[in-house]
């Protein structure tokens, strides 16, 4: 059975940021960036918002049509060096202005990963994924994902994304994606990021 997807538009922001908060409340990563649960009940939501705000501004968002999964993308031409589609370099200060002036680490994630971020060729970068946890483990995700390879492999065009945890890093691998450069472990004790690259295939490799 296929799964509709559409993709997301303005009047669907906040059911584009109610899903990230709730797939990525319990993610290693943003459990680095907000430590204190409450805390992070409180302002992670804020953090999505601005995410998807870049997205929308920036890229695309694809939704599935029962609203319970969403991916946010980004092309990046073959000269971005940055994760966020060719914002300035202050814009990951932008968004901790916006979302908690006095947390670092919303700051150092953003500068993090663009500094690992490939460069040199055009590709699609997946940002963000997001399922609903009551529908995790129904193949939405990669109902999400592989839309866009059918894109990928007719263009020519690799795709990238960083995997937040082991879970997903093993999901990645099985859609076809490889490490793509040394796994970066977020300082003071924090959680591992794998970079991951997958190739377009051609009718033949696909075959």
């Amino acid at each position: 059975m296929g799964v509709a997807i559409r993709r997301a538009g303005e009047g669907d922001r906040e059911l584009v940021v109610r899903l990230l908060d709730e797939a990525f409340q319990d993610d290693p990563v943003s459990g680095w960036i907000f430590p204190e649960t409450e805390d992070r009940r409180a302002k992670h939501p804020g953090l999505m918002a601005a995410f998807t705000d870049i997205v929308l501004a920036a890229g695309r968002i694809d939704l599935t049509e029962d609203g319970s999964a969403c991916a946010l993308w980004l092309s990046l031409p073959a000269d971005d060096h940055d994760g966020d589609g060719g914002a300035e370099d202050d814009g990951p200060a932008q968004v901790r202005q916006a979302v908690d002036p006095d947390n670092e680490r919303i700051e150092a994630i953003g500068r993090l990963t663009a500094a690992i971020h490939p460069s040199g060729r055009a590709h699609e970068y997946l940002w963000m994924i997001g399922v609903a946890p009551a529908h995790q483990g129904e193949g939405l995700g990669t109902a999400l994902i592989e839309s866009v390879f059918d894109r990928c492999d007719r263009e020519g065009l690799p795709a990238y994304l960083e995997a937040s945890n082991a879970r997903s890093r093993k999901l990645y691998e099985r859609l076809g994606f490889e490490l793509a450069g040394p796994v970066l472990n977020l300082p003071e004790g924090g959680p591992a990021m794998w970079p991951m690259w997958r190739e377009p295939r051609t009718a033949e490799a696909a075959s």
